[in-house]
């Protein structure tokens, strides 16, 4: 199993992603929900951290993972370290975040 770092992008962007769904949604368990399962997706990188596809476009060793209607931005740029670089909307264009 590879160890999971998130970047400090990666967390303030999670932490968005709880506001909006708890304020759109009115619920807090909702926004519990819509991250635990972001998160949930890190174990399964950890240890398939091939699963993503390979996002070269954005840069060497980056991949994409989607996690419901979310896509996680990562990279396996050291040996057993999976690094989550940012966490955007599946639909929001992902290049300029990691320029």
């Amino acid at each position: 199993m590879n160890e999971i770092r998130v970047s400090p992008e990666a967390e303030a962007e999670l932490d968005e992603i709880w506001l909006f769904v708890a304020r759109s949604s009115g619920s807090i368990d909702i926004a519990n929900r819509v991250t635990d399962g972001i998160t949930a997706r890190f174990g399964l990188l950890s240890r398939y951290p091939a699963a993503g596809r390979i996002r070269e476009d954005l840069g060497p060793e980056i991949r994409t993972f989607v996690a419901d209607a979310y896509l996680i931005v990562y990279s396996l740029g050291d040996a057993n370290v999976v690094t989550v670089l940012h966490i955007a909307g599946a639909g929001r264009d992902v290049f300029p975040l990691v320029q």
